[in-house]
């Protein structure tokens, strides 16, 4: 499901080396969140937020998310376009990010790319028979899923 994705050069983070980190898939109407495990090995889809036209970032839920699970760090896809150049989301995405680290104290948060997420995703629920008709939220869930494998992968130096 990896294949072909971008392999960001990996940069040392000050995340504890054991407990959950979160991952944060950005997205105007909705925002993935996915969590590893305490051994930072595997990545699970934890849950979508839902942002109302013309509303704030759902930050209180977000930080209800971190309280929850007791995450030791924060990973807020960076999205990038196929160039690697950076956009209005790009933009967006760092704001949310510099925000989500003024509110969780002192959480390390850290960009990581993630180009292309949520269409791998979609294309590999199709690929096995699959309908993300009616599952948008579980798709971009999935999405931060693969963004926070990925990040936890290229860590231990195993990333595709």
């Amino acid at each position: 499901m990896l294949e072909g994705m971008n392999v960001p050069t990996f940069q040392h983070s000050n995340f504890p080396s054991q407990g959950r980190l979160l991952a944060v898939d950005w997205g105007q109407r909705r925002i993935g969140l996915a969590l590893s495990d305490e051994t930072q090995t595997l990545a699970q889809p934890l849950t979508t937020l839902t942002r109302r036209a013309g509303k704030r970032f759902p930050m209180a839920q977000l930080l209800e998310q971190v309280t929850r699970h007791q995450v030791v760090g924060i990973i807020v896809g960076l999205p990038l376009d196929e160039s690697g150049a950076e956009g209005d989301a790009a933009h967006a995405a760092r704001g949310l990010a510099d925000d989500i680290k003024r509110r969780a104290g002192d959480l390390e948060v850290q960009m990581w790319d993630e180009r292309m997420t949520t269409a791998r995703v979609l294309a590999a629920v199709r690929e096995m028979g699959g309908s993300t008709r009616g599952r948008k939220d579980d798709v971009d869930a999935m999405a931060a899923a693969l963004l926070l494998q990925h990040y936890l992968d290229a860590k231990r130096g195993t990333a595709l």
